[in-house]
C-alpha cells in the first residue's frame, strides 16, 4: 500500500513539474529567420503583431497565412505555412503576445 501511494505521489509530482512548451524555443526554431521580437526583419516584429492581433488571430495566421492575409489588410503574404502542433501554436501565440506594449 505504501509503495502504491509513493508511486502515485511521484507520478503526480512529475505531472505538476512538467514544463509547458517554451514559446521562445518555438520562435527560435521556426520564426527567427523572418521575425525578430522588437526590430523589423523580413516580417513584422512581434511588438507590432501583438499590438494588432488577438491570440486566435495569431494562431489562424500561422496555420494558414495564404488564406488569412487579405482579412488582415495585407496586399500579399510570403509567410511559409508552418505545420505546428496545437501546443506549439499556443506557445508561439502566447510568446508573441508577451511583446504587447513593449
Amino acid at each position: 500500500m505504501m509503495k502504491k501511494n509513493l508511486i502515485l505521489l511521484l507520478t503526480f509530482c512529475s505531472i505538476l513539474s512538467a514544463q509547458k512548451l517554451d514559446g521562445k524555443k518555438v520562435f527560435e526554431t521556426y520564426c527567427w529567420g523572418c521575425h525578430h521580437q522588437s526590430a523589423v526583419a523580413f516580417g513584422p516584429p512581434f511588438t507590432e503583431i501583438a499590438s494588432k492581433r488577438s491570440f486566435d488571430e495569431i494562431k489562424a495566421y500561422v496555420i494558414e497565412p495564404k488564406a488569412m492575409y487579405k482579412s488582415f489588410g495585407y496586399k500579399r503574404s510570403v509567410m511559409t505555412q508552418l505545420h505546428l502542433n496545437d501546443d506549439e501554436l499556443d506557445a508561439i501565440a502566447h510568446y508573441i503576445l508577451s511583446y504587447k506594449g513593449k
